[in-house]
């Protein structure tokens, strides 16, 4: 399968390291130029140095102002936004807690990066998409989304399965304008400083039993999430559309 994105114009949130980097190396690999977004300078510059036609964003998608002057200025240029993955979200170094002790704080926090802020991008590149009669979003969610939270984070659980409903819910809203929404739920995945420090926590015994709970008996790594991105943000699906796979290795 060839799948290229010659003269495609893509935004990637969350890509200073893990899932977001290997998803913007990969499009830019095959021709696009990428619009690299995230609140981590020093890796930004990482991801950048790793590819050619990447560009590099500060930003936090949980500011809606901050995503519209993002997306202005990519079209002042005269691109319009062909692909758009929100990709940016986490735990904000949270962990897990009995509900009681979760701070109203602690809760919006882990909203805002991964549900507000795939809505936030998402209505500020719909517009460009509109006009072109074209686009793709592809949301990274979390098994997390579709079943429980392994650490325990009630917010993280709950902003991925929403995320979910966004998905399906745009996939309708801007279907007439040949715009797919698609999403990616990924397993568990050392991409990061923090899925490392969950997989120490789990110690040798944890670490078995969740490899033990994946039908191909591995881990999966980076490329494994990019790939499924380029799927959905191909001609190949362009059928497709409101759709959640599962990229866990087989549960």
């Amino acid at each position: 399968m060839n799948i290229d994105f010659a003269g495609k114009t893509v935004i990637v949130t969350g890509a200073a390291h893990g899932f977001g980097r290997a998803i913007a190396l990969a499009f830019a690999s095959r021709g696009a130029t990428v619009h690299a977004c995230d609140v981590n300078e020093a890796g930004l510059a990482e991801t950048a140095a790793l590819g050619e036609n990447v560009r590099t964003h500060l930003l936090d998608v949980g500011d809606r102002s901050a995503a519209q002057r993002l997306i202005a200025g990519i079209e002042a240029e005269g691109a319009t936004v062909d692909i758009l993955v929100n990709n940016a979200g986490g735990v904000r170094g949270q962990v897990g807690r009995p509900i009681e002790e979760i701070s109203e704080e602690d809760w919006q926090s882990i909203f805002d990066v991964n549900l507000s802020g795939a809505f936030f991008m998402a209505q500020a590149v719909a517009p460009g998409m509109k006009r072109q009669k074209y686009g793709r979003i592809i949301n990274i969610s979390s098994g997390a989304g579709l079943g429980i939270s392994l650490t325990g984070i009630q917010a993280y659980a709950s902003a991925k399965a929403g995320q979910i409903g966004l998905t399906r819910q745009l996939a309708h809203e801007l279907g007439a304008w040949n715009i797919t929404v698609n999403n990616v739920a990924p397993g568990f995945v050392r991409s990061n400083p923090t899925t490392e420090r969950q997989w120490d926590a789990m110690g040798e015994d944890g670490q078995a039993k969740l490899l033990q709970n994946i039908a191909l008996k591995r881990l999966g790594v980076p490329d494994d999430i990019a790939a499924m991105v380029l799927f959905f943000a191909s001609d190949f699906a362009g059928w497709v559309s409101g759709q959640v796979i599962s990229v866990d290795g087989g549960k």
